[in-house]
Order: C-alpha cells, then structure tokens, then sequence
C-alpha cells in the first residue's frame, strides 16, 4: 500500500510516494494548474502511475489558503466586535513598515470596514462581566449580516480570551438569523490577549473558512470518483499535519502548508544524516523559502505576519519567503538598474524558453543561457534556447550589458536576494551562519546554492536525493501535530499550582480529543508542554520547555532555570535578579507516523554516473564542464567543481574551487571553501 505526499506549489505541483511493504519509492512532478489546484493532484498520480485504490494515506501540501489571504480571493465576510474596537484590525500597531516612506500605504484591510459592525458589551481582563451583551443590538447586527448575504463571520470580542461567555452567545444569535454561515469565535481560534493578533486570526479564519471547506470537498470528491478510499490528511504550518476534517474547522494553520513540508525533510535528514544545525532552503518556481532547523527540529515563531501589520497568532515554522524562484522576472527600475522579482512568470506563460508564450527574461532562461540548464529540462520538454536568449538580448540593451554578462547579473541578483532572506532569519534568532550547513531544495534551489553558501561564509551545501519534491517528500515523513495554547499570567513566585495544573490538565485532554479523531493508539502519542514566559515589565515572551505531570513548588526552579536558558539563547543574556512570569500555556501533542526509507538503491547504482560534458559559463568564462546522473551516485564518490550533477527534478551546479562528496545516506556534500 503506498503512502504519497503532493505538494502544489506556485509552478509545479510535486509527488514523491512510497510503498510502505517494500520500501519502492516513486516521483513526478508536473505544472501546477493554478484554475483548479485539485486538478493538479489528480494529474500528478496520473503522471506517478499509482494504483489510486492502493493509496492508503495522502499527505497534501497547499498555497491555497496563502493565496485567498494576499490576493483577497474569498467570498465577503462580517466582522462583529466590542463597540469602541472596530477598526482594531485596520489601525494596527500604528507601526511603519518603511520609516521614511511617505507614500506607503497598509494592506488591504481582511474585512472591509463596512462589514464591521459592534454591539455593546466589555468585559474585564479577568473575564469579569462589566457591561452585559446587549443582545437587541446583537439581533439587529445579525439581521443586517443576513441582509447583506455574508455566509461567514468573525466575532472577536475585546478580552474574551478570559470569558468565552459573550462570543458565545453572539453565535447562538447569529446561528438563529443564519443557520448556514461559518462563525469563527476568537476565544476557540486563538484565547491570549493581545487584541490585533487574536482580532486577525479570527478573521482570517472566518474568511478562510468558506474557501478551504469548498477546496477539500472539491478534492475529497474527486479523489473518491477516482477510487480513492484512504485518508486524506493536510500539512499544518507548525510543521505536522490533521485529517482533512479538522483542516475544513482550522484553515488559519494551513498558511504555510506549502513549505513546512520542506522543512520536515530537512529535520529528517537532520536527525537521520547528522546535521543538527541546518538552514532549510527551497526555490522552486515562484519563492524562496528558508528556515532553521536545529537538533531535528525547525523553529516556530508566534510573531508571524502575512503582510505587513496582518498577524497570525497560531504557532507556526518561522520560515521566511521572498519572490526569488526560476520563474522570476528580470527587469530595469527607474534608475536604470537592474532587478529580479519579486513579479514572477509562474507556470502559465512561464519562462520565456517554455515557449508558452512568455516573453521577459526570468532566472530560468539566464541559467539556460549559461548553458547550467538541460536543454530538455531532463526530458520534460524541450527548452527554447533562442527564445531565452532573445529576451535576455532585449533586457541587456536597457542596462547596457551584453547578454552573457545580463545573465550572470540576473543570477547574482536572485542570489543576493535569497541570500538575504537567510541572514533576516539568522540574524533574528542570533544565529551564525558559519556554524550551519546549507540544505539545498527545490528544482532551482541547487542551482544556485553553492554561490549563496559563498555570500554567507556557510561552508557547507548538502543536496539531498529528492531535493526537487522535498516538499512532498517531507509531507510522508510528518506526524500529526497540535499546537494547544490558553492565556494564564502570573509570576512563578507565588503561582496559583492548583489552576496551573488544572489548565495543563485541561489542555491535554483536548489534545488527547483531537487526536482520537486519528484513531491513533496510545503507543504512538507524545506530548510536551510550553510555556510563554517573560521578565516582569517586558513586552515580549520567550517559549520555555515545561515538565509534563503534576507541578510542585520543587518544579519551579526548574522552570526559571529553563526560561533563563531560553531567553539567553535567544538574546544572548538572562539575569537572575529579574523575576520571570507566565503569559500563556501550551501543550503540543504529537500522533506518530512511520517514516519512509532514506535510501532506496536501485541497479542504477553500479553504472558509471558521468553522462558527458558541456560548456558551460563561470564568471566571464565557458568551462569545459562534466555532467553527472545524480540518481547514478553511489556513496563515497568524490566529485571536483566546476560540474553538473543532473536529478530527476532538480539540477546541482558546483562551481569551480568548490569540492563534493556523496554521503552514506546519497546525500551530496559540496564543500564550497
């Protein structure tokens, strides 16, 4: 029976599958269908040509909740909030993304104002009742939410995180004037303070509701037409994955369904390969994604943003995206300077050497110019060189610059700019690059990986196997997770340990609750507690580990301890002599899968890897340049700069003065020097 991970990105939609007796492993990989993303799962198991009906589970990875949230493609939705506290999600923090831009505007509001409505009521920030709900101007709001057709709605109350009581007769009002409509409730999306966070992901909840519910029972029903009877699960963007039911009632976790795949491929290998500190990259067609993975583990953030002043509060894999992929547009600002991205061809039309019409010059056809790209793009379909060069010519007039001399450009830019990307996440989490290896996915990434290690000092570049599906690949290798959190504040000198407990109890038990519904057994579930913590006057919290079972006031040492740890990790300096408190309390629980294989030898192996040679253009030079099958290394073989090493769906270039080695696991270790 075969357990398969598909990931639909912004170009290609990928596949990487495996038989769960005999450990046989497939791939494929085609042009993501951007009118129906469903379509493109069923195309790929098409391309894979596996049995739909042996298929017992299916991990997918999607940008489609992403891309309904920056391209604001969902059906309108209310918002209902305290009276005072409506434009709460507009004003933001009041902060400037640019500090000296005078024209910059904020983001499309998720709600517009004139779906924003307020009905008397408040309550204190211990939950305290001050000022009842007055449910005859809650009526006449559900009334005119009705009159206005809006099938989805937001109710975000001011410090409802202490008392769920008004949102939740809010709803019941609702529910009487619209029976059929989403309602999303702050105190169940998201119960900590802090209003704009909560404010905002319960609104993109509430929006989000509609388009991922109609999206999974799209796919459900064609998958199931196609013969499909197993379980169909979803990627979060804490780095896990839940059933499809679950993923219907929480889309606000599937943000970053996309890359957190890569990311689980990463903490696979980190674990199984040995490489506890590894930065995450993938490029594919349209982005750039990184991220840290550390002891088997890619970090989580709580401070993530959609868009500038649009927080999600839900715990999430910190990666960072830039538009910086194969498919990105080479252009000339007004100053006459040449740019790349963020603007991308995508898959329709594409590059212009996909011959699909496309006419500007993008990252793919510079590569292929530089003859670093196979013609037929390993056999796909072949490649327009002319057409490459054509638009590369017509960019090179603007700047002034032959086209070999453009394309370099174009390639230096795009890696200055994911490199970039890395040093944003480095430099926030206090990180030296030097002391990480660089994990190269994506079918561009390892193009172009060896030159961003060299920007950055990192002096090693790892390309494994499946680097072009790693987000697939990483789907199958993922346990189901849930990140559990209730708002508590209180100093840990003094702690209430009876309520403390009692919210850990209460806690895990809903854990326990979502993870029946998987029907796991017990031996397969785990469980670890957080907690939010900070010094006392601070305005920022640190993730502190918690020890799990009863909590006694000889636990409490412990626990500073830990959170000191924590925080001198994370700046760099704890003091003793400042005394720590809680903020928030979490529970992860884990549901554990099998994990697939990490290599899978195939006769292919005994034959010699070298396919012939090309020329091909390094730093004003063309280089006689040999080029290897990367599914014909075999561990132990050494490989010197400059060479191709050419994959199913990806493609390595080594450039000259850079050395590789591949590993135990099939993994390519460049040394970049």
């Amino acid at each position: 029976m075969w357990r398969v991970g598909i990931d639909v990105g912004g170009t290609f939609t990928d596949l990487f599958a495996w038989e769960e007796e005999t450990g046989q492993s497939v791939t494929a990989k085609v042009l993501t269908t951007k009118e129906d993303r469903a379509l493109g799962v069923l195309q790929v198991i098409a391309q894979a040509r596996l049995p739909i009906e042996r298929i017992t589970t299916l991990i997918h990875g999607s940008t489609t909740a992403t891309n309904a949230l920056i391209e604001r493609s969902y059906p309108p939705a209310a918002m209902v909030t305290t009276e005072g506290f409506r434009d709460t999600i507009e004003i933001g923090r009041q902060r400037r993304q640019h500090l000296y831009d005078p024209y910059q505007t904020k983001p499309k509001p998720i709600i517009p104002r004139r779906y924003r409505f307020t009905v008397p009521e408040r309550l204190s920030a211990q939950g305290t009742v001050l000022k009842p709900l007055d449910e005859e101007a809650a009526r006449r709001v559900a009334d005119r939410i009705a009159e206005l057709g809006l099938g989805s709605v937001a109710v975000a109350f001011i410090n409802a995180y202490a008392n769920p009581l008004h949102e939740q007769r809010m709803r019941e009002i609702l529910q009487a004037r619209l029976p059929h409509a989403y309602i999303a409730l702050s105190s169940e999306t998201r119960p900590k303070f802090r209003e704009l966070g909560r404010f905002m992901t319960t609104a993109i909840r509430a929006v989000l509701l509609p388009v991922m519910s109609a999206y999974f029972d799209r796919l459900s029903t064609m998958l199931a037409e196609q013969g499909f009877r197993g379980s169909l699960f979803v990627i979060k963007s804490n780095g896990g994955m839940m059933g499809v039911e679950l993923a219907k009632q929480r889309p606000e976790e599937l943000i970053e369904s996309g890359p957190a795949g890569g990311v689980a491929y990463a903490a696979y290998l980190s674990v199984r390969a040995g490489f506890p500190r590894a930065i995450h990259t993938d490029m594919g067609g349209t982005s750039f994604d990184t991220s840290i993975v550390e002891d088997g583990r890619g970090l989580v953030t709580r401070e993530y943003e959609v868009e500038w002043e649009v927080p999600v509060i839900t715990p999430m894999l910190d990666i960072r995206s830039v538009g910086a992929g194969g498919g990105s547009i080479a252009w000339v600002d007004q100053g006459g300077a040449l740019r790349v991205g963020p603007q991308s061809a995508g898959a329709d039309p594409g590059p212009a050497c996909y011959g699909r019409g496309g006419t500007e010059a993008t990252v793919t056809d510079a590569n292929l110019l530089l003859g670093r790209l196979e013609p037929t793009l390993g056999g796909k379909f072949p490649l327009d060189r002319g057409a490459a060069e054509e638009a590369i010519v017509r960019l090179g007039r603007r700047v002034g610059l032959d086209p070999l001399r453009t394309a370099e450009g174009i390639l230096r830019i795009t890696c200055e700019n994911m490199a970039q990307a890395i040093k944003m996440v480095l430099i926030d989490r206090g990180r030296d690059p030097r002391d990480f290896v660089l994990v190269s996915f994506g079918g561009a990434g390892p193009m172009h990986a060896c030159f961003i290690a060299r920007a950055l000092g990192i002096p090693r570049v790892v390309v494994p196997a499946y680097a072009g599906v790693a987000s697939a690949f990483g789907a199958t290798a993922m346990d189901i997770r849930h990140d559990l959190e209730t708002f508590f504040y209180a100093p840990v000198a003094g702690v209430d340990l009876a309520r403390l407990n009692y919210l850990y109890e209460q806690l895990e038990a809903q854990g326990r609750g979502l993870l029946a519904q998987e029907d796991l057994p017990p031996d397969r579930i785990s469980l670890s507690r957080s907690a939010q913590m900070r010094y006392i006057g601070q305005s920022y919290e640190v993730e502190t580990p918690i020890p799990v079972g009863p909590l006694t006031a000889a636990s409490l040492p412990q626990i500073v301890q830990n959170f000191h740890d924590a925080h001198r990790r994370e700046y760099g300096v704890a003091s003793a002599q400042f005394a720590p408190a809680f903020v928030s309390l979490g529970v992860t629980v884990i549901g554990h899968n099998d994990k697939p294989p990490i290599l899978q030898r195939t006769a292919a192996s005994a034959r010699d890897p070298r396919k012939g040679e090309r020329r091909v253009y390094f730093a004003g030079h063309w280089l006689d340049t040999p080029v290897y099958d990367g599914q014909g290394l075999r561990p132990g073989l050494a490989l010197r700069g400059p060479a191709i090493v050419e994959y199913a769906h990806s493609c390595a270039v080594l450039p000259p003065d850079t050395a590789a080695a591949v590993d135990e696991w099939e993994n390519l270790i460049i040394t970049v020097g």
